[in-house]
């Protein structure tokens, strides 16, 4: 049974006022309202739970294409420009253009972007990795546009956050490395709290070291990070040079640190994966041919977005309460465990890298080609998806 959606009707005889003025209301004009009488139409309004409606919007308009706006904290990392890659592509399915924002982290600018995009005329706001969420969305909530929070954000809000589940994905990192290659002292290389990371994605880390660390067990280590590639690269060095007993396993809290991190490894005269195995997250598919693949959990970048789109986009309560807020993720094998490299433990360098061979269908999320096992061992968790070198973020 469809619920269904208030009307601006319905909104002016809650107010007591004629639907000429709640449009005014809800469009800024053309006319002034009073104060008094537009916080009455607001009132009702948000008693009403009321949207305003798209495709009556769109009747006002001779042209095909509607807009959405799109804000992401670094399309110069990867993941992140995956996402919009694929926001781009889901949403002109639907009718709609995407404008999108790069924040860099900075919550005055997540905010100017908000209100400039509302102010051009968008349908919906999709935000990935919000840094101000409370702000954003009280600007939202005052024009009266949808948002929708995606992967993650900073600061508390009463609505679900579509993305994977980070915490899983922390505990299938560990466990692979426990499970399906005996490594004990495991380390977790990353940083997620306030005074650490000033520039990067801490509310991400902190959850997937939570799920390590309830997978790793109390016989783990932390290797604190800023979360760029040059304070991994240092981080990891000194550890390794402090440590009397390399750690068996090392599990790498973002993508944007893989590469400096494993070089910091083989620059400490250690071997990947002979003396130290690693799993990481959200590897790069471009780097398929990079001197050693990674060993990666993946989110379904696709699944995702489709997700978010639904909710944002949605036609009825119904539709908007069947699009999941979290979804499952996956490990993508490559050499750096060991699971690529056939028999033997072998240096980085030491042979061409592996293509893994296919064992699912892709669906439009980060994966071109199946991943397999070449470990001989169960390796747990292994979906579709190409396990990519770590080149960044």
């Amino acid at each position: 049974m469809s619920v269904k959606r208030p009307t601006l009707a319905d909104v002016a005889q809650r107010a007591g006022t004629s639907t000429a003025v709640v449009s005014y209301v809800m469009n800024n004009g053309p006319r002034p309202v009073s104060d008094r009488l537009r916080a009455k139409v607001v009132a009702a309004a948000d008693e009403l739970n009321y949207r305003p409606d798209r495709n009556a919007r769109a009747l006002r308009r001779p042209r095909r294409w509607r807009q959405i706006g799109l804000l992401v904290p670094d399309m110069t990392m990867p993941l992140f420009g995956a996402f919009a890659g694929r926001v781009e592509i889901e949403a002109r399915a639907r009718d709609h253009l995407t404008m999108i924002g790069n924040t860099g982290f900075d919550p005055e600018r997540e905010r100017e972007f908000a209100a400039a995009f509302i102010d051009i005329g968008i349908d919906g706001l999709l935000v990935v990795g919000a840094v101000d969420a409370p702000g954003t969305a009280a600007i939202c909530d005052r024009a009266r546009i949808p948002v929708v929070w995606v992967h993650n954000s900073r600061g508390m809000i009463d609505s679900p956050i579509v993305g994977a589940d980070h915490r899983a994905a922390g505990r299938l990192a560990a466990r692979h490395l426990t499970a399906a290659h005996s490594c004990d002292n495991l380390v977790f290389v990353g940083g997620f709290t306030e005074d650490t990371v000033h520039h990067g994605d801490r509310e991400t880390v902190a959850q997937r070291y939570a799920g390590f660390a309830a997978a790793a067990g109390a016989d783990h280590q932390v290797v604190r990070t800023d979360l760029t590639a040059e304070g991994a690269y240092a981080a990891v060095r000194g550890f390794l040079r402090e440590t009397r007993r390399p750690p068996g396993g090392m599990v790498i809290g973002t993508g944007g640190q893989s590469a400096a991190a494993m070089r910091a490894v083989t620059d400490a005269g250690l071997r990947i994966p002979g003396d130290i195995r690693i799993v990481g997250f959200d590897a790069d598919t471009a780097g398929v041919f990079g001197q050693i693949t990674l060993t990666s959990v993946r989110q379904p970048i696709g699944a995702i977005t489709r997700a978010a789109l639904d909710r944002l986009l949605g036609d009825n309560a119904e539709s908007e309460a069947a699009a999941p807020a979290h979804l499952e993720v996956a490990l993508d094998t490559g050499e750096s465990c060991g699971c690529g490299t056939g028999s033997g433990p072998a240096a980085v360098g030491h042979g061409a890298p592996v293509v893994p061979e296919r064992t699912g269908p892709a669906d439009g999320d980060q994966a071109a080609a199946g991943s397999g096992s070449r470990c001989g061992e169960p390796c747990s968790g292994v979906a579709e998806g190409v396990a990519a070198a770590p080149t960044s973020t």
